[in-house]
């Protein structure tokens, strides 16, 4: 295992400095200069799609710097003009004072997914980096060799990928990575597809080596939607949202590593963040609150109907009555912080609640659906959701328009990739596709790809 020991920091309370993405550090060189970044798509040709906007900020020397924001808000393309895989639109990169146009030496990436190469071993797959940059063949075994033994792998370096747990095999992503001596290490939610103990696990370990300074590396920026996980890992927090995204506040973490989660002072950063990304745009005149919009293009998140059916039942209930901060319905329902966001934005989105200043609230709408019995759940939902999502109220009359009421799942998709990428666009319409089959506004069928007008939907009741 690797040690998860060793203390660093100030112990001063946090700082909150709104409306900025640079914290300037005395005395601190820059490894990472972002200045002014936006990023354009061209989808559809002649009206670009903007992803991010006027992005500024720096990671110094000896700074975890994270990316923190709700899925879609182009946290990842940051990273990835970062790590030279994207160009930025306008503005400009800096390593080392030097423009960042292609992947660098000096800067490297662990992955969301492991990417790991199957028919390698673990000892192959961590030195393949360094044979394509040609290290001769034994330093590049010595320290393949070294970098699995500090991530804890000793003993597993002839284990082939279908041989280890999730977690192991993220960890020799973290091999792979630091076996070319990065300065600046770029993580894109390294933890995300881990149970939650291996999580914790890997996570406490990555802050023991670098507390002791055993990685080699200077800095490391962070992308992640868990608030908790980066409260617990960075230095500072820059808050990103989205249309186009852009940095809303950065948030210092004057705490000492190792972080006890359930200190008064960890859970006030935690909170003071839910406040800030659940805060939303000021209500329109007239109106009482303000209802986040969605677009045929907006990007969706796969989140049953059922999760969100019971986020309502749990909030109706005892103790909360219809009314919850997210940090306490996080604790009762035993979800990280990323995740109960995901799910309250779409119920919000559909309607059934609302997200202000770190509290989520039920409307009438979501008390019906937590009241109501299953036929009922079932056409509540469905008419929430053809109000509320433009996607699913385009597929149903598209198929109420067409002759044999039948249409191709490609004939949707090419449409959303007018407006996000095919990854995104294959995500959101498979959200749509499982809540619309849900609510019976359409079936479909998963073999041939088709579609198919539901008649249950306007039968029911």
């Amino acid at each position: 295992m690797l040690m998860a020991s060793g203390a660093c920091g100030s112990t001063e309370m946090d700082a909150i400095i709104p409306d900025a993405g640079q914290t300037p550090v005395e005395h601190a060189k820059a490894l990472l200069q972002v200045s002014h970044v936006a990023r354009e798509f061209a989808h559809p040709p002649g009206n670009p799609q903007v992803v991010l906007d006027d992005i500024d900020f720096s990671v110094a020397e000896d700074e975890i710097v994270g990316l923190l924001g709700r899925s879609g808000c182009g946290k990842s393309t940051m990273l990835r003009i970062v790590a030279g895989l994207l160009s930025p639109s306008r503005g400009q990169v800096l390593y080392r004072g030097q423009p960042i146009g292609e992947p660098t030496k000096g800067i490297a990436m662990v992955f969301q997914t492991f990417a790991l190469f199957p028919w390698l071993t673990v000892l192959e797959n961590v030195q393949a980096g360094l044979d394509a940059q040609q290290v001769p063949e034994q330093e590049a075994r010595q320290r393949a060799l070294a970098a699995i033994d500090l991530i804890g792998l000793n003993g597993f370096e002839n284990a082939y990928p279908r041989e280890l747990s999730g977690g192991m095999r993220q960890r020799v992503g973290f091999a792979r990575a630091l076996v070319v001596d990065p300065e600046l290490l770029l993580m894109d939610e390294p933890f995300s597809a881990l149970d939650v103990l291996t999580a914790e696990t890997l996570r406490s370990d990555l802050v023991g080596l670098w507390s002791e300074r055993k990685l080699g590396i200077r800095g490391i920026l962070l992308v992640t939607h868990n608030i908790e996980e980066a409260v617990f890992l960075c230095d500072r927090i820059l808050v990103m949202s989205s249309n186009p995204g852009h940095i809303d506040a950065a948030v210092v973490v004057a705490l000492p590593h190792p972080r006890d989660r359930l200190a008064t002072e960890f859970r006030a950063v935690v909170d003071d963040i839910y406040a800030r990304m659940t805060a939303g745009p000021a209500p329109a005149h007239g109106e009482t609150t303000a209802r986040p919009t969605s677009s045929l293009g907006t990007w969706l998140p796969i989140i049953s109907a059922g999760r969100m059916a019971g986020l309502a039942e749990t909030l109706a209930g005892s103790p909360f009555d219809g009314n919850a901060e997210l940090s306490a319905l996080a604790a009762r329902l035993q979800l990280d912080a990323g995740g109960l966001l995901r799910v309250a934005e779409v119920t919000q989105t559909l309607g059934f609640a609302e997200l202000r200043d770190g509290t989520l609230h039920l409307t009438a709408a979501g008390r019906a659906l937590a009241a109501a019995g299953i036929g009922q759940r079932n056409r509540l939902f469905g008419e929430h959701l053809l109000r509320s999502v433009p996607l699913a109220a385009h597929i149903r009359r598209v198929l109420q328009d067409r002759p044999g009421h039948q249409a191709p799942r490609s004939r949707f998709l090419d449409e959303l990739e007018d407006h996000l990428s095919t990854r995104d666009a294959e995500h959101t319409l498979t959200a749509v596709i499982n809540w619309g089959r849900y609510a019976g506004i359409f079936s479909y069928d998963h073999k041939l790809q088709l579609f198919n007008l539901s008649e249950r939907y306007d039968n029911a009741g």
